[in-house]
């Protein structure tokens, strides 16, 4: 075990049951962030809920290889492990997680989850290996925290939908909580991959938020949904974006399609667009 800035880190699972077991003799209740490190003010928002709803706090910092295609940045994805944890001790964090690969994928693993229902379209069109690779490190993850709560984003919706339902389906017993997507003053939404953007591409990104508020208005006050899609996409591509991978107003319990082509329940519109190399998702309630 390492103490870097004064939390606690753990690199192994027999590690991290040792400890959270002993939390767990003393009565005291555990919260979850999983998170792939690169941390920012959105992850330190999720671990302050969590320490609204839980005694001590586990955040994990993996990079989970499963939900990388070989096509995507799991070489360049960010990684500084001794910044995240300076940023999680001021964010009351009690314990890190950080295993290696190796640790969460021993050789010889051989174990998939396979997951439907939300996990359908959208991401899962472009992304097909993800939700499958999150399911896995999350399901992981829980059995090996066990904790009562986990706190998530709502920056990555239909992530979240698809955790609610696998941990509903398989009977986890963790309760999931979602958290408002944190945005900067110009109401981008934070995400580690900003980090990629430059000074020209972040003045573009900052209009995708404003194009998807505009959308949600438009689709709340009834028009047509294909008519508020299409809109949206030119009015992404006109801000600076080179494609887009969708734009879609879905239900917001499970992101089925509306049917008529009118909002009559909750919803969200999702949004993915890409500049240059980064792909930039994000969604706002409707």
């Amino acid at each position: 075990m390492t103490e870097p800035a004064s939390l606690p880190v753990v690199h192994t699972v027999a590690d991290l049951r040792a400890v959270v077991r002993d939390w767990k003799r003393q009565g005291l209740t555990v919260g979850m962030v999983p998170t792939m490190g690169a941390l920012h003010e959105g992850h330190l928002t999720l671990v302050r809920e969590a320490g609204r709803r839980a005694d001590r706090i586990v955040a994990s910092n993996f990079v989970n290889p499963t939900q990388f295609a070989a096509n995507e940045d799991l070489g360049r994805y960010p990684r500084r492990q001794e910044e995240d944890a300076r940023l999680l001790a001021g964010a009351g964090c009690h314990l890190m997680f950080a295993p290696t690969p190796e640790e969460m994928y021993p050789q010889g693993f051989a174990t998939s989850v396979a997951v439907a229902g939300p996990a359908l379209g959208l991401e899962g069109d472009f992304r097909p290996q993800m939700f499958g690779g999150v399911a896995l490190v999350v399901t992981k993850l829980f059995n090996q925290v066990q904790p009562d709560v986990a706190v998530f984003g709502e920056k990555d919706y239909q992530q979240l939908m698809v955790i609610r339902r696998f941990v509903r389906d398989l009977d986890l017993p963790v309760e999931i909580i979602g958290a408002p997507t944190q945005r900067d003053e110009t109401g981008l939404a934070l995400s580690s991959r900003n980090d990629y953007l430059s000074d020209a591409e972040l003045a573009v990104a900052r209009r995708l938020n404003v194009i998807l508020a505009e959308a949600a208005a438009g689709a709340a006050a009834g028009r047509p949904l294909p008519g508020v899609e299409r809109d949206a996409y030119s009015a992404i591509l006109k801000a600076g974006f080179e494609r887009i991978d969708y734009v879609a107003v879905r239900h917001a319990e499970n992101l089925s399609p509306f049917r008529d082509g009118v909002v009559d329940a909750p919803a969200r519109i999702l949004a993915a667009a890409w500049l240059g190399k980064t792909r930039l998702i994000d969604n706002r309630a409707v």
